[in-house]
Formats: structure tokens, C-alpha cells, sequence
């Protein structure tokens, strides 16, 4: 008997891969910001609407950009999988 892999764990590998790199995306956004323009003299920072312009870039820019591409990404590329024992492409096989 051949073993073949379940449909449903390749969609959920994918969708893990899909959600780390998502989550790379928004530590190096946020440690760029953060550091980045935070590195300086307090006394010469920037502010944008009353916040520090490397607190407002990192934690309410990033947030809000993450939590828009994570929506349209989950919208996008992930799907419900069903959790009963057999494979469904198997089940469409037969």
C-alpha cells in the first residue's frame, strides 16, 4: 500500500509558512521603526499626532498594517479544512 500524504496537513503547513513569514514581516517593521528612528536624543525626536514618531511608526502604524494583511491574507490564501478522519480527496476519489 502506497502511503499518501493528507491533502489537509499541506494546506496546513502552508498556511503555518504563510502566517511565520507574516509574522517576520511585521518584527523587522517594528524593529526598524522602533530602533530606528527611536535611536536618537529624546530631546529631538518627532511627533505625530502627540506620540513620538517611533512609537507612532512602530505600534500604531505596524499594528494597524498587520492587522490589515492579516486579514486579507487569511481572506486570500487560507481555507476551512474539515477535521473528520478521511481525507477528503480521497473521499472525492472514490
Amino acid at each position: 500500500m502506497k502511503f499518501r500524504e493528507d491533502s489537509r496537513y499541506r494546506q496546513a503547513n502552508r498556511e503555518a509558512l504563510i502566517s511565520l513569514a507574516m509574522y517576520v514581516l511585521f518584527f523587522a517593521w517594528w524593529y526598524v521603526t522602533a530602533y530606528g528612528l527611536g535611536s536618537g536624543d529624546p530631546g529631538e525626536y518627532t511627533y505625530v499626532m502627540g506620540l513620538p514618531a517611533w512609537f507612532f511608526y512602530s505600534c500604531v502604524v505596524g499594528y494597524v498594517g498587520i492587522s490589515i494583511l492579516v486579514w486579507a491574507v487569511v481572506r486570500i490564501f487560507f481555507s476551512d479544512v474539515s477535521i473528520e478522519d478521511d481525507d477528503p480527496a480521497e473521499r472525492e476519489a472514490r
